[in-house]
């Protein structure tokens, strides 16, 4: 098999997913990429807190800044190509990085085929995050660690990941101990010459980098640490159980490749003399996730850069097994995975959550066209959990718009609670001490939110009319759940989270439709919410048809 014609089918593979992918999954993807790379290039945006305080590197946002420039001063900055044209350049990365694996592997018929149908993957390996870009770093790395010969190419791409994201280092730190230990070259000339001077080369340009950009002398792996280990500011975000990683995190991403990773750690645990880098990727495996259970804020993403190495470890097991396997049973257990992946990949990437992208463009319509009576721009108002859409990236207008903020607790305030928790609260006080009502004029000429709410603020949504409902997700709630989350934790002597709480927020605030609402001109009338009933007399503001039985359309329902 040519190598050139396995690298196309990949990347074919890889660019398939940028048009495939349709759905959201985290605020990152946006937030910490795109939205900087378009402030630093258009001069407008929004900078979350991460890029106040100096967490985060220029490094990834500056390679699509420099997309956006070349669109600029080309005068092609449509707002469809500063979306589409990072993630190919992602995903260019991605299927380098895949080919990269299938090289590592000995080019084996398997490696080709597990490093194509992972739904995480396919469902990661084209968003702009730094998890991807860490991920496909990794696995570029790994393609050039010494296993077998003497080389140090592996220590840039390495070096670089660590800079971009410092706990890479916990994957980096057992695999050069190997490599020391088992190097024939003299022990501290290659720490110094190689080690040190390359991740100093690489530490110095980025620090460089980041203190250009951020104003001031920074290091940014350092704030990246001290605020997110250190002082624990990701536990604001969500915490789990320790062994969260090991029932959950790994098997959610893994999917049912968890079944052949175990048969691989099987394998492996058996002959690991025969399997030695499988063995040494099973330690690094368990030393990350061990390491990583001790931080409380977990999430998928944080252990996909462990995927390149549990395929490797499945690779290799497959790989011995199929010589003694039966034709049907190398078939089946093909279909098997492939099915198992395609399944959730083909939900999680044009199903579930796909509200936000669907909205982005009609937003982008009403920025460009909207007028108001004093032929104003439009103004939008998004009363939804903090980032739960894209922001300027994606609609490219500098008009004025305003979400719920959720920055954590910095000062250490006592009983703190961020923008969007106090606004959920008590929705209808927070409008009344936030948005001015009179003129109406004043208002927002526009307000996102998701169905749950438009209940309980209906009284202010009478001077506005549904322009768009846009189907997002289906909301399952999983109380259930917990009798089994607390077999669990008896079986593994821990205490038991309650389900319940984890998902409050989650299941309150968000819904099955995004809602747009477009405020009334003079002379207007909202059908729904400003009719008067038989005796004159104003209707109740819950009278208006149940949000439910209005029509899933994406045109205005009173044209």
């Amino acid at each position: 098999m040519r190598l050139i014609y396995v690298f196309i089918f990949i990347l074919a593979v890889r660019l398939a997913s940028v048009f495939v992918v349709q759905t959201y999954y985290v605020p990152d993807e946006y937030w910490q990429s795109l939205e900087v790379a378009h402030k630093l290039t258009f001069g407008y945006g929004y900078l979350t807190w991460e890029w106040v305080q100096g967490i985060r590197s220029y490094i990834y946002p500056l390679l699509i800044a420099g997309l956006y420039k070349i669109l600029a001063l080309l005068q092609l900055d449509s707002a469809q190509l500063l979306v589409i044209l990072p993630r190919i350049l992602q995903a260019v990365l991605s299927a380098y990085s895949d080919y990269r694996f299938f090289v590592w592997t000995g080019k084996r018929k398997w490696a080709l085929f597990l490093i194509l149908v992972p739904w995480f993957w396919f469902y990661t390996a084209s968003r702009t995050l730094a998890n991807t870009l860490e991920t496909s770093l990794t696995t570029i790395a790994l393609s050039f660690f010494p296993w077998h010969a003497e080389t140090t190419a592996y220590l840039w791409p390495a070096a670089i990941c660590c800079f971009l994201r410092p706990t890479a280092g916990v994957i980096w730190l057992p695999l050069s101990l190997y490599h020391l230990r088992r190097s024939r070259q003299n022990v501290l000339e290659l720490i110094f010459k190689r080690f040190v001077l390359i991740g100093l080369l690489v530490a110095g340009l980025g620090i460089a980098i980041d203190t250009y950009w951020h104003g001031h002398l920074i290091v940014t792996p350092y704030e990246f640490l001290k605020y997110n280990i250190f002082n624990n500011i990701g536990s604001f975000y969500g915490s789990h159980p320790w062994y969260w990683y090991f029932t959950v995190g790994l098997p959610t991403v893994l999917g049912i490749n968890t079944l052949p990773f175990i048969f691989g750690i099987i394998v492996t645990m058996r002959q690991s003399r025969k399997y030695n880098v499988s063995k040494q990727l099973l330690i690094t495996i368990f030393l990350t996730l061990v390491v990583l259970s001790a931080v409380e804020h977990k999430e998928f993403r944080f252990v996909s850069p462990l995927l390149p190495l549990c395929l490797y470890v499945i690779t290799d097991a497959l790989s011995t097994w199929s010589y003694r396997a039966s034709r049907t049973m190398l078939w089946t257990t093909a279909l098997v995975i492939l099915v198992g992946n395609v399944l959730p990949a083909w939900y999680l990437s044009t199903v579930h959550q796909k509200g936000p992208i669907e909205l982005m463009p009609k937003l982008r319509e009403i920025a460009q066209e909207y007028r108001d009576e004093r032929d104003h721009k439009a103004n939008i108002l998004f009363l939804m959990p903090c980032h739960s859409t894209p922001y300027y990236s994606h609609i490219h207008q500098n008009v004025t718009m305003r979400f719920l903020t959720c920055e954590p607790n910095l000062e250490k305030k006592e009983q703190y609670k961020d923008e969007a928790d106090r606004f959920y609260e008590d929705p209808v006080h927070w409008i009344n001490s936030h948005i001015p009502v009179h003129p109406l004029t004043a208002l927002p000429t526009h307000v996102v939110l998701f169905d749950p709410l438009a209940e309980n603020i209906s009284v202010f949504l009478r001077n506005y009319r549904l322009l768009h409902r846009i189907e997002h997700a289906e909301v399952i709630r999983l109380e259930g759940s917990q009798a089994l989350v607390d077999e669990w934790s008896q079986a593994l002597g821990a205490q038991s989270p309650n389900i319940a709480s984890l998902l409050q927020h989650r299941q309150s605030r968000t819904g099955r439709s995004i809602l747009v609402y477009q405020r009334l001109k003079k002379g207007e009338e909202n059908a729904f919410n400003r009719g008067q009933d038989q005796e004159g007399q104003e209707p109740d503001v819950h009278d208006h048809p149940p949000l439910e039985d209005l029509p899933l359309t994406n045109e205005n329902l009173f044209n």
